[in-house]
C-alpha cells in the first residue's frame, strides 16, 4: 500500500516536471520588463491548470488509487494541493496584469479592465474566484461552522471552475502538442470522474438493491442499521473500509454519508453503526425497514492489506470503533497476536462492547477498555501507558481509527514509543 502511494505521488510530481518541460520548451529569452512579466505568468497558469487536473483526479474515487492510498491521505493530499493550486492562480493572475500593464503603458485598473475584455480571461477570471470560495470555506474554521451539505455544495463548483478556465488555458503560446496533451489530460480526467462519481454508483444501486432491514439503538445517541441486498459479496467491500451512503428519505438522500463497515459482509446482510451526528443521527434513528439506499466504494485503506508484522494493535477511539470491531474479527492470527484497546471517556460511551468482547474470547485476542475524561491529568495513551498495556508494542503493525485530535496525539505518542511510522496505520472518518 505505502507503495501505491509512492507512484502516486511519484506520477503527479512527474506530470508537474512534465509541465515545466513544455513551458520551457516555449520560452523566448527577453529582458524586457513586460516578457519576464508574461514568461512567469505562462509557467504559473501552466501549473495551476495542472494543479486543478489533480485536484479533479484525486476527487475522481479512482479504485486502485482509494485503496492504495487510503481515503484520509487523499483527503490531506487534496486539501494541500487546493491551497498551492490558489497561490498558482492568484500568482497567475498578478504576473500577467503587471505584464499587460506595462506592455501597455497604462495603470493597473486600466489594464484589468482590458483583460477582462477577452471572454476567455473573463470566464477564467470568474473561475478564479469560484476556486477562492471553496478554499475560503474549507478553512478549519469556517468549515467547522457550516452544514455538511453546504460546504458540499460550495465545494463542487471546483467543476465549474475548471470547465470556465479551460477555454483560456488552450490560449497562448502554446506549441501545437501542448494543446492536445493539455486537451488529452482533460479528457481523461473527466472520462474517470464521470465513470467513477456518476456511472458506477448507478450501477452498484441497480446491482444490489440495498434496502434498510433494521435499525437497532446500541447505546446513547448510536443506532446500528442493518440493510439487506443482492449480490454483496459483489461490492468487496473489505473490513476496515467505508462506503458512502446515501438514504433515499427526507432529509439524508441529498447527503452521502461516509461510514464504515461495523462488522464483516454476511451473506445478503451488511451493518453500519453510527454515532453522535447531529440532525443526521436523528433522521438516521428514525429509518425505516425498507428505505432504499445507494452506496457507493468501498473507499479507504485500512485494511488486512497493510499489515506486515505477524501482530496487531488496533486503537480505536469513538466512532473509529466501526472499523476496528470488523478488523477484530477479520484479522488472522493466533491467541495473542490481535489486541484491541478501545478509548471512551466512560464506560457507558463503549459502543458494541458486547461483540467486542465474545470475539476477544472466541479468539483469544486481548481486549482494553481505557476509560478516562479527554481533559483528565491521565493520558491512557500516553508512550509509557502503550508500552505497559503491550510491552512488545514496538513488533506490532498498529492500526488507529478515532477522531483527529485523538489520532494524532496517538500516532505521536507511538511514534515516541518506537514504534516505526511506516507500521502505523490510519485513518480519518470525519467530514
Amino acid at each position: 500500500m505505502r507503495d501505491v502511494a509512492v507512484r502516486v505521488k511519484g506520477g503527479m510530481l512527474g506530470g508537474a516536471g512534465l509541465v515545466v518541460l513544455l513551458w520551457a520548451a516555449q520560452v523566448r529569452p527577453s529582458a524586457r520588463l513586460d516578457a519576464l512579466f508574461a514568461t512567469a505568468a505562462h509557467l504559473t497558469g501552466l501549473l495551476a491548470g495542472y494543479g486543478i487536473l489533480v485536484l479533479l483526479f484525486l476527487m475522481a474515487r479512482v479504485p486502485a488509487v482509494e485503496h492504495g492510498v487510503g481515503g484520509d491521505r487523499l483527503a490531506r493530499w487534496h486539501a494541500l494541493g487546493g491551497r498551492h493550486v490558489l497561490l498558482l492562480c492568484f500568482g497567475h493572475g498578478l504576473l500577467a496584469l503587471l505584464g499587460y500593464a506595462v506592455h501597455e503603458g497604462a495603470d493597473v485598473l486600466s489594464a484589468a479592465r482590458g483583460l477582462l475584455g477577452y471572454p476567455a480571461l473573463a470566464a477564467a477570471a470568474a473561475g478564479t474566484g469560484l476556486l477562492a470560495a471553496v478554499g475560503v470555506t474549507s478553512a478549519r474554521a469556517v468549515r467547522r461552522r457550516l452544514p455538511h451539505e453546504t460546504w458540499r455544495g460550495v465545494h463542487l463548483a471546483v467543476y465549474l471552475a475548471a470547465a470556465l478556465a479551460f477555454g483560456h488555458q488552450l490560449a497562448g503560446p502554446d506549441l501545437a502538442v501542448a494543446a492536445w496533451f493539455w486537451a488529452l489530460a482533460h479528457a481523461l480526467v473527466g472520462v474517470l470522474l464521470v465513470w467513477y462519481r456518476a456511472v458506477v454508483p448507478v450501477r452498484q444501486a441497480l446491482r444490489h438493491a440495498l434496502r434498510v432491514a433494521e435499525v437497532r439503538a446500541e447505546g446513547p445517541g448510536v443506532v446500528s442499521v442493518v440493510m439487506h441486498g443482492r449480490d454483496l459479496a459483489g461490492l468487496r467491500a473489505e473490513p476496515g473500509q467505508f462506503l458512502r451512503w446515501r438514504f433515499l428519505r427526507r432529509g439524508l438522500w441529498y447527503t452521502a454519508l461516509p461510514f464504515s463497515l461495523s462488522a464483516p459482509v454476511s451473506g445478503a446482510a451488511l451493518r453500519i453503526t453510527v454515532k453522535g451526528l447531529g440532525g443526521h443521527s436523528r433522521r438516521i434513528r428514525r429509518l425505516r425497514p425498507g428505505t432504499r439506499v445507494l452506496a457507493t466504494g468501498p473507499f479507504g485503506a485500512l485494511t488486512a492489506a497493510r499489515r506486515t508484522r505477524s501482530k496487531v494493535l488496533l486503537i480505536a477511539g469513538g466512532v473509529g470503533i466501526t472499523p476496528m470491531r470488523a478488523l477484530f474479527e477479520t484479522l488472522p492470527g493466533g491467541p495473542g497476536d490481535i489486541t484491541l484497546l478501545y478509548r471512551a471517556g466512560a464506560e457507558e460511551q463503549l459502543v458494541l462492547r458486547g461483540e467486542l468482547e465474545a470475539i476477544a474470547a472466541a479468539r483469544g485476542a486481548g481486549l482494553h477498555y481505557l476509560l478516562a475524561p479527554s481533559d483528565g491529568p491521565y493520558d491512557p495513551l500516553a508512550p509509557r501507558a502503550l508500552t505497559a498495556l503491550v510491552p512488545d508494542l514496538v513488533e506490532h503493525d498498529v492500526y488507529l481509527c478515532g477522531p483527529p485530535g485523538m489520532a494524532e496525539a496517538t500516532r505521536a505518542a507511538l511514534l515516541r514509543a518506537g514504534v516505526p511510522a511506516g507500521r502505523v496505520h490510519g485513518e480519518c472518518f470525519s467530514f
